[in-house]
């Protein structure tokens, strides 16, 4: 799913994921692996909805952040360049015109079931990631 919007506020974010639970009202838990950005928190959506409802939603979600320096580890990350190289890599000086454009893109991705192919093994996170492993002497 992708929402194109004028800015990346935390309202913006926060009705986002609202769309995203009402997408899949059935799910007990919707795992969403994201990146680090400052409106990725509990108070946007204590900003944009009521208490209840805020914490209703918040409660919907595992949120799984990508390390900070990490973003080519996020899949969506991989599949926004995809975005960008077949969709919006040129200058688009219309929200309605990108819009449009994404949606065609989205559906286009969707329908054809397109896939990551993610090769990095948990061996290779050791090794990329070693700084964050703990080593143990015996």
């Amino acid at each position: 799913m992708v929402k194109t919007t004028e800015r990346r506020t935390r309202r913006d974010w926060a009705c986002f994921l609202e769309e995203i639970a009402d997408q899949y009202k059935e799910a007990e838990k919707i795992t969403l692996v994201m990146d680090n950005l400052n409106t990725h928190t509990p108070g946007s959506f204590y900003e944009t909805f009521q208490p209840d409802k805020a914490k209703a939603l918040w409660d919907r979600f595992e949120f799984v952040y990508t390390p900070k320096h990490g973003s080519w580890l996020n899949m969506a990350e991989i599949e926004l360049n995809v975005l960008t190289g077949q969709c919006l890599n040129r200058r688009i000086d219309n929200i309605a015109v990108v819009r449009k454009e994404v949606r065609a893109w989205q559906e286009y991705r969707n329908n054809k079931n397109a896939k990551v192919n993610w090769q990095f093994t948990t061996k290779d996170a050791r090794i990329k990631l070693s700084r964050l492993y703990p080593t143990f002497e015996g």
